[in-house]
């Protein structure tokens, strides 16, 4: 499963949440927070090569866990679009199922204003520009507002996709 958002509405945390879930109920499982696996610097590279390299990164670590016997993932990244997931869909080993949390831009701030990192910043400006423009706002089969304890959200996800 994806949980995916805008920046700032909690998908790592609710990934962490899931993670623990499953390894307290004994189940195989992999976590995945899909901006590691597009965080690298090639400014020769397009935006459609980085993307590329992100999928193949994904493809290899999804495939590695799959032959391990893992037959949940829970991933977390924002998708832009339904063009994006496709894409993601078309890598894995597994059906993807979609959750894109919500949250208010003034919670987004409050959030991340604590954060030290420029990156942080750069997020709040992403976030805002994302709602703005309604970017990811199509991605999703389950919408959940991320404004309750995590525990909550973690809940209403497991129950949803039928997981212990």
């Amino acid at each position: 499963m994806l949980i995916t958002g805008v920046y700032g509405t909690g998908k790592t945390s609710v990934c962490e949440e899931l993670a623990e879930r499953l390894e307290s109920a004994g189940v195989a499982y992999g976590a995945i927070d899909l901006d590691w696996l597009g965080w690298f610097n090639a400014p020769e590279l397009h935006a459609a090569a980085v993307q590329r390299t992100s999928l193949d990164n994904l493809a290899a670590v999804a495939t590695n866990y799959a032959d391990v016997g893992v037959r949940r993932l829970v991933l977390a990244g924002a998708v832009r679009s339904n063009a994006v997931l496709d894409a993601t869909r078309a890598v894995l080993p597994f059906p993807l199922r979609v959750v894109r949390l919500t949250l208010p831009l003034d919670e987004i701030e409050r959030r991340l204003s604590g954060a030290v990192t420029v990156g942080r910043a750069r997020d709040v400006r992403n976030a805002s520009r994302w709602l703005e423009r309604g970017i990811g706002a199509d991605v999703g089969d389950l919408i959940i507002a991320n404004d309750r304890p995590i525990r909550d959200v973690a809940d209403r996800i497991l129950q949803w996709l039928g997981w212990p």
